[in-house]
């Protein structure tokens, strides 16, 4: 890698440590490439990306960022996963962990706060934005089909009622 070619890259990362909503840091030590590629391809689908980290370039482009407590987690082979949601790359990360243990999770970072690996499994575990937003909508639309069963039952049972009267008068 020239100089150029770094400058870019704590750049590129200097603006993924300023911007995304989650940053998760792991060892990847061990991962054949097929793995990684179904680490990609897994966290690409959920909205996120994974770089494999040089370390001293992440430590420059951490430098002034609000994630700038995690510098001391880049030691070994580390890799980075991050997203906007900030529960995706946690998540992906944690369940692709549970199924490989070639990928050990460090810690990472949620904008100023720093997350152990505890505080990401613990972040895994909460629902994505997604699921949040259709609870909403289903809390929004069960008042009301409540509110049309309530406005139809007086009518339903009117016409209950005549149906049991006419059947009265029928036997009658």
């Amino acid at each position: 890698m020239d100089r150029a070619e770094k400058r870019e890259f704590v750049a590129d990362l200097n603006q993924v440590f300023n911007n995304t909503g989650s940053v998760v840091v792991a060892h990847y030590a061990g991962l054949t490439v097929a793995q990684m590629n179904d680490l990609r391809s897994k966290m690409r689908v959920a909205g996120g990306t994974v770089k494999v980290a040089k370390n001293r370039l992440a430590k420059i482009a951490l430098q002034g960022t609000p994630s700038e407590g995690i510098q001391a987690l880049f030691e070994g082979q580390t890799l980075i996963a991050y997203s906007d949601d900030p529960v995706a790359a946690p998540k992906v990360a944690s369940d692709f962990a549970k199924g490989n243990d070639n990928l050990v999770i460090l810690g990472g970072a949620m904008g100023t706060t720093e997350l152990d690996a505890d505080g990401i499994k613990a972040l895994a575990s909460l629902p994505s934005l997604d699921e949040l937003r259709a609870k909403i909508v289903g809390m929004i639309v069960t008042p009301a089909t409540r509110i049309a069963q309530v406005v139809n039952a007086p009518a339903a049972q009117l016409a209950r009622v005549f149906g049991a009267y006419s059947k009265k008068d029928e036997a009658a």
